[in-house]
This record gives C-alpha cells, sequence and structure tokens, in this order.
C-alpha cells in the first residue's frame, strides 16, 4: 500500500514539473521569432502540439492553462508583451481566439498514436491547428468586424509556417510519442 502511494505521489510531483517546465518553454516558444514570409514565425503552435502529442491531453491542456493564466495575471509571456500589453488586456485583444484555440490543439493533438500511419498524423495534426485558426478569426472578426478581410489578416499570412511545423511534427511524431512513457 505504501508502494502504491509512493508511485501516485511520484507521478503527481512528474506531472506538475512537466506542467512548470512545459509553460516556461512554450512562453520562450512566443519570444522566439523566426525570419519567416510574409511575416515572423513564432513556434507555439509548434510547442502546443508538442505537447499534445507527448505528454498526453490532461497535462497538455494543464500546461496551455497555466500559461494562458500566467499571461492574464500580467507574466510578459504572450508573443507581444510587454511591448503590447500584459495581463488581462493583452489577452482579450486581437489574438485572445488563437491563445483559447491552444487549448483545443494540444487536446486534439494528443489523440495521435505510434499505430497511425504518417498520413493519418499529418491529417490529425492539420485538424489540430485548425481549431486555433478557427477561433482566432471568429475572435477577431468579432473584435475588429466581419465586414474586415480577417482571413487574409489572421490565417494567410501563417499557413506556410504552420505548414512546416506540421510537417515536421509529422516526421518527428513516432519519435516524440515516447516522451508518454515518462508521465
Amino acid at each position: 500500500m505504501e508502494l502504491i502511494k509512493q508511485n501516485t505521489q511520484s507521478k503527481i510531483i512528474k506531472s506538475l514539473i512537466v506542467i512548470f517546465l512545459g509553460s516556461i518553454i512554450l512562453a520562450i516558444s512566443a519570444k522566439i521569432k523566426i525570419p519567416f514570409y510574409p511575416v515572423p514565425m513564432t513556434m507555439q503552435t509548434f510547442v502546443v502540439l508538442f505537447l499534445g502529442i507527448s505528454f498526453g491531453y490532461k497535462i497538455a491542456v494543464s500546461t496551455v492553462a497555466l500559461y494562458l493564466l500566467e499571461g492574464i495575471i500580467g507574466l510578459p509571456v504572450f508573443s507581444n508583451s510587454p511591448e503590447k500589453g500584459v495581463g488581462l488586456v493583452y489577452f482579450t485583444g486581437p489574438t485572445m481566439g488563437y491563445l483559447i484555440g491552444f487549448l483545443s490543439a494540444c487536446f486534439m493533438s494528443s489523440f495521435i498514436k505510434s499505430e497511425n500511419n504518417y498520413f493519418s498524423i499529418f491529417l490529425k495534426l492539420i485538424f489540430s491547428v485548425s481549431t486555433i485558426y478557427i477561433l482566432g478569426i471568429l475572435w477577431l472578426g468579432t473584435l475588429i468586424g466581419w465586414d474586415k478581410p480577417i482571413i487574409k489578416l489572421g490565417v494567410m499570412p501563417f499557413l506556410l509556417a504552420e505548414f512546416f511545423k506540421i510537417a515536421l511534427l509529422t516526421v518527428l511524431s513516432k519519435k516524440i510519442l515516447k516522451f508518454r512513457k515518462f508521465i
């Protein structure tokens, strides 16, 4: 009985460490801007999908939720903070839909299994990242108006970078799935 209790406590501690470290990595990925045409690429969506694939939905969603909470309470973890504001004011700006979409994307990507073929993995990752953009443009349209070219502003500039990240994750996915054994 004592061994079971210690094993459970060890698992909880490991999970909390991974969640905390994952939120730090997500914050760092928001700050890294890679020159990409037509707009710079951050690695946030890569990390969000990576978390879902590698640790499953419970840890991935918890990690993204912690990251969002850190940003909401005022820590400069978001991509353009503190330059363009911090806290709830920044969170409720034009990127809020995309940030909330991180939760659905990591959840959806957690359903990738090592038995899946690469084409299936690729499609699941496209579906996962699509939820970020769907929620993003829904919020963007609500915020700036539906008469604006929201798809041209909020999706098109990022498609090439997303394709690159999804292709890379697809190739690495079978190796990434081995992280699930850690927790």
